[in-house]
């Protein structure tokens, strides 16, 4: 309907020998103000040099009967117009939604497009914390948004398994006395990391030991560090999938950066002009440009994040043959360094700079202040998954309801982080809140989950008193929850333009809150009742929308609590 009545107020404009001007339709704070307002009268006045309502009541009157599915016009205020639907339109808009059902909500806006994701990013040999726990969910929701446009969406996973993070480890496991086939995990490489982090900052002597190993674990010079670097990548490695499997990701490849070192040294060396010698190291001179300048190639010879970045480009395009778009999300943190690596690989590759996109999010912080894996002041991801879905059974017992499964505990953990996650902008920083995280009421994951399961309680209930849902005996005015549900496309097309999954987060909890209204004055499971039928469809209606909105935010809608 947007874009319909979007065109048809152009057309009114033309006919009125009015300029054609750049004005905003949108769905009114209040439904009460309509379904879509314009603000085109008053920004056409200002050209016109005319009253905003003499202009609006011109508008309104060619407009009047015209508009299919508009079942009246009113002016209010200085001179905004009001389209308010007629029911005809909420009840096929009903309809329509229970037919596509898991279609419901996605477009062809992107179809044939080839768009790559990389997110997530966490570094093998360090702990995987709630900072990547959250870096995840932002870039799983991206990457979903993305498919709901209809694009072909590769999620790619950029892990640094060299650098100066794997000396530390690989030194502090020598100080542990790790050994190859021995039995230890992810958490004693994290303690592992930590003490080669500190003897590095703090002992002189150490500092050349670690990068000596730096050194060697990119040559590949010695066998026993080798074997060692080999058992704890693994290890690594293995943890990692146990954590997307539980957050529910699966990725389509996995890039390294130990695949990337010579093959950035390399470019790097290759393009001597961009890349001058400046006191033996090879760097990019980013303040010719408005930036600021970054090593690329170090004194010892080996490439930076930097150089390793501008090889991950076009290794991507090549092992996925081509892509249309690349977005990269990680912390804001390192915005300013993407700028400059943005602005190289314009001259060492343009065509893929030009389809690179960064998207700075924000972190996640302690109540002690940020993370820090150097220190040990991180929260490792399964702990804190597990300390969630620990509470949330607890609540769910708590409330008298039967003890939940450990999936259904963890799907309502995993719900929690994630909704905290994404409901505000993503660009912006955020404290968890555990009790607000997992309340059952309102602004969080679990009470979208439990709506979406009260729903099928409901529907069931309501079949076996012989109410199957239904649309051809309607009432005379639509349900304000119907005049929240049609919007759901609308929301996902703007989410993805704009990159914010918050937008479908604050519907989401709309609508239910709109719903949770609804059946508190509606009775659904009553065979009397002959609207029950429409009613039971209203309700499967949101349940589909909810149910194809978690999904997008990387939630899944359980069937019962």
């Amino acid at each position: 309907m947007y874009d319909v009545i979007t065109a048809a107020i152009n057309d009114v404009l033309l006919s009125l020998g009015l300029e054609s001007v750049t004005f905003t339709v949108e769905h009114p704070d209040d439904v009460t103000h309509g379904d879509y307002a314009s603000n085109v009268a008053m920004v056409a006045a200002k050209i016109a040099g005319k009253p905003p309502r003499e202009i609006a009541e011109a508008i309104k009157s060619q407009l009047e009967g015209q508009i299919e599915y508009v079942d009246r016009i009113e002016i209010a205020g200085p001179g905004f117009i009001n389209f308010y639907l007629a029911q005809d339109f909420f009840v096929a808009e009903l309809a329509r939604v229970n037919s596509m059902g898991d279609a419901w909500g996605r477009n062809d806006t992107e179809a044939k497009q080839k768009i790559v994701v990389e997110y997530t990013d966490p570094n093998p040999f360090k702990e995987f914390h709630i900072g990547h726990l959250f870096s995840n969910s932002v870039g799983e929701s991206i990457a979903r948004l993305g498919m709901m446009q209809g694009a072909d969406v590769k999620r790619v996973n950029y892990q640094g398994d060299v650098g100066l993070h794997v000396a530390y480890s690989i030194f502090g496991m020598q100080q542990l006395g790790l050994v190859v086939g021995g039995n230890w995990t992810a958490k004693d490489l994290g303690k592992a990391y930590v003490i080669g982090a500190t003897a590095y900052k703090n002992d002189e002597t150490a500092q050349g030991v670690i990068r000596a190993l730096n050194k060697t674990i990119y040559d590949r010079s010695d066998e026993d560090i080798n074997a060692l670097y080999d058992a704890g990548r693994r290890v690594s490695l293995t943890y990692f999938e146990t954590i997307y499997a539980i957050i529910g990701t699966e990725f389509d490849e996995y890039f390294f950066e130990s695949e990337m070192a010579e093959k950035g040294k390399q470019l790097v060396l290759s393009h001597a002009v961009i890349f001058p010698e400046s006191d033996g190291a090879h760097i990019f001179k980013g303040e010719e440009y408005g930036l600021h300048t970054r090593v690329f190639l170090n004194k010892e010879g080996l490439p930076t994040y930097e150089a390793k970045e501008l090889a991950l480009a076009k290794v991507k395009d090549e092992r996925l043959g081509g892509y249309d778009h690349s977005i990269v999300s990680t912390a804001k943190e390192i915005n300013e360094y993407f700028k400059v690596l943005k602005t190289a690989m314009g001259f060492v590759y343009p065509e893929l700079a030009a389809k690179t996109e960064h998207i700075g999010h924000g972190v996640v912080r302690l109540s002690t202040g940020k993370m820090s894996s150097r220190t040990g002041d991180v929260v490792s991801a399964l702990d804190f998954i597990t300390d969630i879905a620990t509470a949330a059974h607890e609540k769910i017992v708590a409330t008298g309801v039967t003890a939940p499964t450990r999936e259904l505990a963890e799907a309502i953990a995993i719900g929690a982080i994630k909704y905290a996650a994404l409901k505000g902008n993503i660009t912006q920083d955020s404290t968890f809140d555990k009790e607000k995280a997992l309340s059952f009421e309102g602004d969080s994951g679990p009470y979208l989950q439990y709506t979406h399961a009260r729903i099928s309680s409901l529907l069931e209930k309501a079949a076996g008193v012989g109410v199957v849902a239904h649309v051809s005996v309607a009432p005379a005015v639509p349900y304000d929850v119907e005049k929240i549900l049609y919007r759901f496309p609308e929301v996902i097309e703007s989410a993805w333009e704009d990159r914010a999954p918050h937008q479908v987060v604050g519907y989401l909890t709309e609508l239910a809150g709109a719903f949770n209204h609804f059946y508190a004055h509606e009775k659904i499971a009553d065979s009397t009742d002959a609207y029950a039928p429409y009613k039971a469809a209203v309700a499967t209606a949101v349940q589909t929308t909810l149910k194809n909105g978690l999904w997008v935010l990387g939630i899944k809608a359980p069937g019962r609590l």
